[in-house]
């Protein structure tokens, strides 16, 4: 008997239907992959069986019973906990408080804080964490939070355990630990529902994969597919040609020099040169201060020394709105908390960053619309309604939105950090031919990212990063994942 079933699950909000009809079971010590576009309705599903939301009609069945969750915590108290892609946790507390939150343990009216931290060290080993209870969660990696979401879970006798973009900012030991844990729980009888754009891994680890498209459920694959087989089902169509051909090497004056910047203790001594129409890579671990020289170029963070020049002439920036008048516009790894207003319309996120072209001295509204219309047609926008917030698009469109708010400002240089981070695989190849088709119009790209087939198959250089310095340029011939691993993590070739 399957341990969580779903039964012809709907979910309708205004305008739009995010499920319709979708019947999947889970079983007992399964692994159990979810993927799909942005907006197939994943997300929306997970949280039905979280207790987040409640749908429109159907049934979800626990244990053979129909249940109807009030809540989170009525959802938790039938063994289904949801680790969520943004950490629930309070970083000021201890990890043991972290753990029981909602349910310490007391003496009379005090914390029994022995027994907590008793218990939660006993949840750790279990989770194969090594740091201890009384930690507080402030001084955890990324990967730390996630094992105390974990333990949470398991101190909650979550019999289920939903995992939303786990790897998501892990590094690959991180990753690796966190499949040694997966394997373990389902081991000890543990439903995982693993939710990931990352498909070689969901193949990897995952025993059954369901693929969701547009709110309907398109297949459930029992055996291993290919990774072609998984887009394809994804979005409907063959995918082909992730990557547009590069144009040849540009050349010519430097559009943007960096000299000698320093950035604290973040950027040592760093200087590049990016040209007219070229696409430049920047490859590093985590923490080897790639954000950091970016937020330095465009004067969202201090810099200690050095110089910038533009078109041949010294800029003087302090603050991002001097990047934007010296033709500077820059694409922030955090599209949610830095990059949007997700509350504001789809029209006031795309004028944003200039907002000055639209105002004499009133805003004027048509022509901000008119704006918005015409990104919305070049970018192809999914966006049914330009009036409505933001926050109802998928990944994807979010973060087109975030590159027309940009766009509208006309840079000359676009830096994007991270510009696929939580895309889906379909929008992903949108978003490499839209920086394509910027590089062609003779903007300069440098693109952050994490993925080395990215940098390998967007750039025509790459500069890698150790420790807060540029330690190596590769040519696109001399573009390779070892050869920029070896750079990047300072091994000898």
């Amino acid at each position: 008997m399957p341990r969580l079933e779903i039964r012809n699950v709907m979910m309708e909000f205004p305008a739009v239907r995010a499920l319709d009809g979708v019947s999947l079971s889970f079983a007992p010590g399964e692994v159990h992959g979810l993927v799909g576009e942005n907006g197939a309705g994943k997300s929306t599903l997970m949280k039905i069986l979280a207790g987040v939301q409640s749908p429109s009609s159907g049934e979800v069945e626990l244990d053979g019973q129909v249940v109807h969750f009030g809540g989170v915590r009525d959802a938790l108290r039938h063994g289904i906990a949801m680790i969520h892609q943004e950490l629930n946790l309070v970083d000021e507390l201890t990890v043991a408080e972290n753990v029981f939150l909602g349910s310490e343990f007391r003496r009379g009216i005090v914390l029994d804080r022995d027994r907590m931290n008793a218990e939660a060290a006993e949840l750790l080993r279990a989770v194969s964490a090594s740091f201890p209870p009384t930690t507080r969660v402030r001084d955890l990696s990324i990967a730390g939070k996630q094992l105390v979401e974990v333990a949470k879970a398991l101190a909650a006798h979550a019999s289920i355990l939903i995992m939303d973009e786990p790897t998501a900012v892990l590094s690959e030991p991180e990753s690796e630990a966190l499949f040694r844990l997966i394997a373990d729980l389902k081991e000890r009888g543990v439903t995982v529902i693993y939710i990931s754009h990352r498909l070689a891994e969901v193949l990897r680890i995952c025993d059954r994969i369901t693929v969701l498209r547009d709110g309907a459920l398109v297949r459930t694959f029992d055996t291993s597919p290919t990774v072609e087989d998984l887009a394809a089902n994804m979005v409907g169509r063959p995918l082909q040609d992730v990557y547009p051909a590069k144009s040849s090497q540009p050349e010519g004056a430097p559009l943007l020099e960096v000299q000698g910047l320093q950035v604290g203790d973040h950027v040592k001594e760093a200087s590049f040169s990016v040209r007219k129409g070229e696409v430049l890579g920047i490859a590093g671990l985590v923490g080897a201060g790639r954000t950091e020289l970016c937020e330095a170029i465009v004067g969202a963070r201090p810099v200690t020394n050095g110089t910038i020049h533009i078109d041949g002439q010294p800029a003087r920036i302090r603050h991002p709105k001097d990047a934007l008048r010296y033709g500077l516009a820059y694409l922030s790894e955090d599209r949610k908390g830095l990059g949007l207003i997700l509350d504001l319309s789809n029209i006031a996120n795309v004028t944003l960053a200039n907002l000055g072209a639209y105002a004499s001295p009133i805003l004027n509204k048509a022509k901000e619309r008119e704006s918005a219309e015409r990104h919305r047609t070049e970018l192809d926008i999914r966006a049914r309604d330009l009036d409505a917030p933001t926050l109802f698009l998928s990944g994807g469109n979010q973060q087109k939105v975030a590159l027309a708010k940009w766009l509208d400002a006309k840079p000359k240089v676009l830096i994007l950090d991270e510009p696929t981070r939580g895309v889906d695989v379909g929008a992903k190849r949108e978003i490499y031919a839209l920086i394509h088709r910027f590089a062609e119009a003779g903007m300069a790209c440098i693109v952050v990212s994490s993925e080395m087939p990215e940098i390998i198959g967007l750039c025509h250089r790459t500069l890698v990063m150790r420790e807060g310095r540029i330690v190596g340029e590769l040519s696109e011939t001399e573009m390779t994942e070892p050869s920029i691993l070896h750079l990047a993590a300072g091994v000898a070739a």
